[in-house]
């Protein structure tokens, strides 16, 4: 997912798409566990993403928090 997507995102859905995310990457770890995957670059992938979600959110509430 590239940046400029998840800066159009409202809060609410950031949230929504980060729990999908990290759910995903659960269940691939999981079945990379069990039986390795073709692509292993998924995992570092859904990380990275998770990681680009978690920085807009944290963005937005310091934003929130200088607003005040």
């Amino acid at each position: 997912m590239e940046q400029q997507v998840i800066i159009e995102l409202s809060t609410p859905e950031l949230q929504e798409r980060l729990e999908q995310e990290i759910k995903q990457l659960q269940k691939l770890k999981l079945n990379h566990a069990v039986s390795p995957i073709e692509n292993p670059n998924k995992i570092r992938e859904y990380k990275r993403t998770i990681a680009r979600l978690k920085t807009e959110i944290r963005k937005r509430a310091i934003e929130e928090q200088k607003n005040k």
